[in-house]
């Protein structure tokens, strides 16, 4: 049976629009229900239709660009020779491929294989790969305000709650954190804390999901990027362990006791090697050493880290941060507990020349150290009120650094997707996150973590995810907001041009002082001879102290004249305000005779002023 519907309409009222309106409900057709048939009804359960909500489509068709082939050619090496094949040697080659052709297998192969590769080359030959497709589109700038959100708390499961003091990410994605824990005051742990380290699940906040039970409480704790499945561990009797995740919580191996540091082992760092293998850690007793996993009897290389570089034990300065460059692999920085930087170089020839460069620039331990990951010669310091970047070129002095904080730094580091973002935790309990680009004078963003000293700060490789170790063992995971982990555009050129230009800045100044204290020098010495014969042993020596007095009352000379020069100015505007524009101000008097003579003193002024702040 087919049922259809008809409907009418006039011709005149074609193209109107419909016109509705509430009207109550009719009732039309009440059939009763059948019960014979209701008898007969069978429930089905599940009963699954499928609707289909979109406009079909009879047929489609588009029209796409001609593409143009081009010719492009490759180089060929030849390859995998045996052993017992120079390839250098022509007669061996040529004989070892006659060998080869003579091969039954040798025509089916090759003739297999140029099958596959017939159709790949001329699949490059239609397709350009290397096509940029929206080369003329710019990306969108982030413009939200920087910000940061709590979205995981991981707690020490233990009753005696202990440092969280070392963590390091899992190196195939966010997916899981391990955390170092050791109480570092000095006799301040009892028998009953643990001294455990954990493997946390960073979706589940409620359980670790692996236990690693040392023999001594772990002060670092580092994955090994070749292989996620090992992690090296630095213990506070100065051991050094490694675990095997796929073996169990009890480590594969430990070094000897007579044979590791003698102090607690602040940091273990992998070394980029073919066999993933290496690795070298330093401690307060003030040695460097180097070990191989597969053989942890001793280690295979040592340094002291004494200034005088005579490798001498007894004067060799204590370490607390260590950083290593995979691109510079016999490069490698030390932070001393003096707040002295060592630049070192393993592969050197004699122990004199191990210790190639010291930076002196913090009161106190340097408790972070890392070159940018996008500029290596330039890297964060982070030791007792503030966070300094320097240059390799300038030992005397960093090139920037930050404001004088009321609270101690305890650890720091770099973004790893953004060259101008680094970020700084503080006794205090709050996280500073610093962009160069964007203010120089304060902190990006300022998030109070926890009202409990932060301790360590680890950044996840793609740069969105954050996590702190606090005093208690309490370890916040932060995720960012876009702003602080999306490359901004022109973002290194900027970081690059602002670099080279402190750094110049800080050369011409070193060269400066230089000048001065060898014109006091100088002037001192004749003044010394002038008078030898009147006031023999009393002629003025060279003081370094009035140098600085005298560079002091300099500086201070030079702002009073810029106070000066500012209120001038305010006081011209004002009478400006006030309608008396006739009259010609102070400054604009100056200004016309310093125009008058040729020398354009204002903008030197004006120069000196953006470097003075």
């Amino acid at each position: 049976m087919e049922i259809q519907y008809v409907y009418t309409k006039k011709r005149s009222e074609f193209g109107r629009q419909c016109n509705f309106s509430d009207r109550p409900a009719e009732l039309h057709v009440d059939i009763a229900p059948n019960p014979s048939i209701a008898q007969e009804y069978i429930e089905r359960n599940p009963v699954d239709i499928g609707i289909q909500c979109v406009q079909e489509m009879s047929e489609h068709e588009i029209n796409t660009e001609r593409f143009e082939t081009g010719s492009r050619g490759i180089n060929h090496t030849e390859g995998g020779w045996p052993k017992d094949v120079n390839p250098a040697e022509v007669e061996q080659v040529s004989r070892y491929r006659k060998k080869v052709e003579k091969d039954e297998m040798y025509i089916n192969t090759i003739q297999q294989l140029g099958s596959i590769m017939e159709s790949r080359i001329k699949q490059n030959n239609a397709i350009d790969i290397y096509e940029e497709y929206f080369e003329d589109i710019e990306g969108d700038l982030v413009d939200e305000t920087p910000s940061a959100k709590t979205i995981n708390v991981f707690r020490d499961p233990n009753e005696i709650k202990r440092t969280a003091t070392h963590m390091s990410w899992f190196p195939d994605g966010p997916k899981k954190l391990a955390v170092a824990y050791c109480n570092l005051e000095f006799q301040g742990s009892t028998p009953d804390t643990s001294m455990e380290s954990y493997i946390w699940d960073v979706e589940n906040p409620n359980k670790p999901e692996m236990v690693l039970k040392p023999v001594s409480p772990l002060v670092c704790l580092e994955y090994n990027p070749k292989d996620s499945h090992i992690l090296l561990g630095g213990c506070y009797n100065g051991q050094i362990a490694y675990w095997d995740t796929r073996k169990g919580s009890q480590p594969v191996e430990i070094s000897p006791i007579e044979q590791s540091h003698r102090d607690p082992a602040y940091k273990t760092i992998w070394i980029q090697s073919k066999t993933g293998t290496e690795c070298f850690s330093a401690s307060s007793d003030g040695q460097v050493l180097w070990w191989d996993i597969r053989k942890m009897g001793e280690p295979t290389e040592k340094l002291y880290l004494d200034p005088t570089k005579k490798q001498d034990p007894t004067k060799a300065m204590g370490a607390m941060s260590l950083e290593y460059e995979p691109t510079m692999p016999t490069k490698f920085m030390v932070g001393c507990e003096q707040g002295t930087i060592m630049s070192c170089n393993r592969k050197a020839k004699t122990p004199a020349e191990k210790i190639v460069a010291q930076y002196n620039g913090h009161l106190g331990p340097v408790y972070s150290l890392q070159r940018n990951p996008f500029f290596p010669k330039n890297f964060l310091s982070v030791g007792d009120w503030k966070a300094r970047i320097w240059s390799e070129d300038i030992r005397e002095s960093s090139i920037m650094w930050t404001k004088q904080y009321q609270s101690y730094l305890t650890d720091g580091c770099w973004s790893p997707v953004r060259p101008s973002v680094f970020f700084i935790t503080k006794m205090d309990g709050t996280l500073d996150v610093w962009d160069i680009i964007f203010k120089q004078n304060d902190p990006t963003l300022s998030l109070q973590v926890c009202d409990e000293p932060l301790h360590s700060i680890r950044v996840q490789e793609q740069g969105r995810l954050v996590s702190c170790g606090s005093h208690s063992g309490t370890t916040t995971l932060l995720e960012l907001s876009d702003s602080l982990y999306s490359l901004q555009r022109n973002e290194k050129n900027l970081v690059t041009a602002m670099f080279e230009r402190e750094t110049r800045r800080e050369k011409i100044l070193d060269a400066r002082h230089r000048e001065m204290k060898l014109k006091e020098r100088s002037k001192s010495s004749a003044d010394k001879d002038k008078d030898e014969g009147e006031n023999k042993g009393e002629g003025e020596e060279f003081n370094e102290e009035d140098l600085y007095t005298k560079a002091e009352k300099e500086f201070y000379k030079i702002i009073e004249e810029e106070k000066k020069l500012h209120e001038r100015r305010q006081a011209t505007k004002d009478d400006m305000d006030k309608g008396d524009k006739g009259k010609q101000s102070p400054i604009q008097e100056e200004e016309g005779e310093e125009k008058a003579n040729g020398q354009p003193v204002s903008f030197i002024r004006k120069e000196r002023l953006v470097y003075l702040t």
